[in-house]
């Protein structure tokens, strides 16, 4: 079959795929829900070994405490993930006369950790713009204070975490890759079926619609009536 063929069966039966896509996209638009704002914002901080040998000792030029530091670092990505990561900086909220509380479980979700040598970058996301700035300064309280003692051995000096770069204003987080090709995908795959549909329709009538198809039945032609001109 020759593609105007083709454009001819799609032309007659136009209608079809565009009252598809007509039908889709104001189902769509009726019942998508917009999807709720969220700001993000992230800090850094540096993991410090208290040198455990006395002043006078030969300690490798603090390699052994460089890399402690590293491996505690390593900790901190999980720690601040933890409920009782969570705990601590809900007490700083409170103590700070905020009255945003993260719910059990939810810590997970706010706060990604990731780390390059002794610095560990968090980032923390939140779906309202001035109690994620609370939660972020809770958070820095929480990793300079509260940290070493999870990172401490029982009976011996620790690590020190301090923030190099403090939270910086949170900022709305762009829709998803998802969200931006929802409608679109929906709009193609309408377009698509409306388009297989014209072919089935054109395929299940028996109608003979012009000479070719007629010689391709094997049916000589006399004859042809032309179109009244208009």
């Amino acid at each position: 079959m020759e593609l105007k063929q083709y454009w001819l069966i799609i032309w007659k039966r136009a209608w079809i795929p565009i009252l598809l896509l007509i039908v889709v996209a104001g189902v769509s638009l009726v019942t998508m829900q917009p999807t709720a704002p969220s700001y993000s914002t992230s800090m850094r901080f540096t993991v410090r070994v208290i040198p455990q040998a006395p002043p006078d000792t030969y300690n490798y030029d603090g390699y052994y405490e460089w890399l402690a530091a590293e491996y505690m670092a390593d900790d901190l990505t999980a720690i601040v993930s933890s409920q009782a990561f969570a705990a601590e900086v809900n007490r700083h909220l409170s103590e700070g006369g905020s009255a945003v509380q993260l719910p059990p479980g939810s810590i997970g979700g706010v706060t990604f950790g990731e780390k390059q040598h002794r610095v560990l970058r968090l980032s923390l996301n939140w779906g309202n713009e001035a109690e994620l700035t609370e939660i972020a300064q809770a958070v820095t309280t929480a990793m300079e204070e509260d940290s070493a003692k999870y990172l401490t051995p029982p009976g011996r000096l620790g690590a020190t975490v301090q923030a190099i770069d403090q939270p910086g204003p949170p900022a709305a987080n762009p829709p998803s890759l998802t969200e931006r090709l929802q409608l679109p995908v929906r709009l193609l795959l309408a377009l698509g079926v409306g388009l297989a549909l014209t072919f089935l329709f054109d395929y299940l009538d028996d109608s003979v619609r012009g000479r070719m198809e007629l010689e391709a039945m094997g049916i000589p032609v006399l004859g042809e009536v032309p179109k009244r001109a208009k």
